[in-house]
């Protein structure tokens, strides 16, 4: 399957290939953890990456815009990958920003490596965001009630199949909570076994896995 169902506190959500999750419902389409120009902040510090991440992250959010095409979007959190890359933006790049922001009603959620998000191209910056029985918020807390999704954590899960190891982002869910896998291009991720993202599912998860043109679902008890 190329999409997946999802349900959180009784909402039916849509888990995307790219990494996006879709809310029919609402027209709504949440993304966590683009970090926007993370291969030129590693370029400034002596790791030299390949310095098309942004332009890749980007064109992957424009397809989910134009296959979905939702009413509002929601990034939660770390979509700049530090306070300077605004200003490391290629124009070139800018203009697609600006173009998707001006497609729809845009919402930048505060994150730890972007705690004051630009809108130099559109959008509004929120702490947090509630729509009907979800709350979307960048790192999820412990004591949250049912409902919430985030990210920041880049949740990454594995399995084998015919033999051969198949490992990579995945959405974390137990009904109650979701965790959005990182969305942009040079994110790194952490293993959902790690205690912290398995403590916040005391009684279980499970974890969709981003394959190469399926999703794969995966049960985990702790």
């Amino acid at each position: 399957m190329t999409t997946g169902s999802i349900r959180i506190n009784g909402v039916e959500l849509i888990a995307d290939l790219t990494g996006a999750v879709f809310w029919p419902a609402q027209r709504m389409i949440a993304v966590a953890d683009l970090h926007f120009e993370k291969g030129s902040s590693f370029a400034e510090h002596g790791s030299h990456l390949p310095p098309y991440d942004t332009r890749t992250t980007l064109e992957r959010l424009a397809d989910v815009v134009s296959r979905h095409r939702p009413e509002h979007m929601v990034c939660v959190g770390d979509s700049f990958h530090d306070g300077r890359a605004a200003d490391r933006l290629s124009r070139a790049d800018a203009d697609i920003l600006r173009q998707l922001t001006s497609a729809c009603d845009w919402t930048w959620i505060c994150g730890n490596h972007d705690a004051r998000p630009p809108i130099a191209w559109g959008g509004r910056i929120a702490d947090d965001l509630a729509v009907g029985p979800l709350a979307f918020r960048h790192e999820a807390l412990p004591q949250a009630g049912a409902g919430e999704v985030s990210g920041h954590y880049h949740p990454k899960a594995g399995l084998s199949v015919r033999g051969r190891y198949v490992g990579g982002r995945c959405f974390v869910t137990d009904g109650r909570r979701l965790i959005l896998p990182a969305f942009g291009a040079y994110a790194g991720g952490l293993d959902v076994r790690d205690p912290a993202i398995s403590e916040l599912f005391p009684r279980g998860f499970r974890a969709l896995l981003i394959g190469r043109d399926k999703l794969h679902r995966l049960a985990f008890r702790n």
